[in-house]
């Protein structure tokens, strides 16, 4: 039982940190991605 309660645990952390590292580090928002000096949109 307790393999498992840890097992969730760590998938959770794991979870949680990818999130934020997606949230923070990763993605950019639609204006900074698009936005380039010869193209116009």
């Amino acid at each position: 039982m307790k393999a498992i309660i840890s097992g969730i645990v760590i998938a959770v952390v794991i979870a949680v940190g990818a999130a934020y590292v997606l949230d923070t580090k990763v993605q950019e928002t639609v204006q900074v991605a698009f936005t380039t000096g010869g193209a116009r949109i």
